[in-house]
């Protein structure tokens, strides 16, 4: 009797093969995005605007964000570069459309100017502009003026120092009394608008330090008769405020 021939086994079918690889990725791609699902409670919110007129901004938190006053900062925080930008911040802080009757655009950029510090930006003004001749009170137009900062401050935390200068004296005060009870009504009235009193310092230097011209001589004596609110922008060496 001859042998019973061994029947042989049919050939994986290699189509199984290609399937079993594809549901292996399809349930990965499943995984993934069940994972990817519960990053929806991690959502940053950190929200960048960008407008044609006034570039690149940012600014944490739900709030609506005040553009122009947080651009004035953006523009004040490079003390470097505020020689060409003197005008720009003016005509952001006290735009034409907003000044009062009393107040000239042209009176405000001769008794306005913008320095740049080793540690920050200072916002001068002559005594022309805040105070009555020989007061120490703030006048309306004065009030209006530093209203007009306040908005601008509270976009950031730098320290502010308020200092008064002059060289006038009058049968009541010296002109270290007078500039440092002018600098004073500044201060105290930047508190009462709701700026923190632990960002406000004052200093009082009288008719030391007087405005200097190109070649280093001193201007006339209204120049020195001012207010500097400086804001203290830069940040130091290896470090930040």
């Amino acid at each position: 009797m001859g042998k019973k021939k061994k029947e042989s086994c049919p050939p994986l079918a290699l189509w199984l093969v290609t399937f079993s690889d594809l549901v292996t990725l399809l349930l990965t791609f499943f995984v993934l995005l069940l994972t990817m699902s519960s990053m929806d409670n991690a959502i940053l919110t950190r929200v960048t605007l960008h407008t044609a007129d006034l570039g690149l901004l940012d600014k944490r938190g739900s709030g609506r964000v005040n553009a122009k006053e947080r651009l004035i900062v953006d523009l004040m925080e490079k003390p470097w570069e505020i020689l060409n930008k003197k005008q720009r911040i003016k005509d952001l802080l006290f735009p034409d459309d907003v000044l009062p009757d009393e107040i000239s655009k042209s009176e405000l950029d001769s008794n306005l100017d913008v320095l740049a510090k080793p540690d920050g930006v200072a916002l001068v003004f002559s005594d022309d502009l805040l105070f009555s001749p020989g007061s120490t009170a703030l006048s309306e137009r004065g009030e209006f003026l530093i209203d007009r900062l306040v908005p601008m401050m509270t976009q950031t935390a730098a320290p502010i120092n308020v200092a008064g200068y002059t060289d006038v004296s009058d049968n009541t005060q010296t002109p270290l009394e007078l500039s440092g009870d002018r600098a004073l009504s500044v201060l105290a009235y930047l508190v009462k608008a709701g700026l923190p009193d632990q960002r406000l310092s004052l200093s009082a230097y009288g008719g030391n330090f007087p405005v200097l011209d190109e070649l280093g001589r001193p201007v006339d004596s209204a120049k020195n008769r001012r207010v500097e609110i400086l804001l203290k922008t830069a940040r130091p060496v290896g470090g930040y405020q």
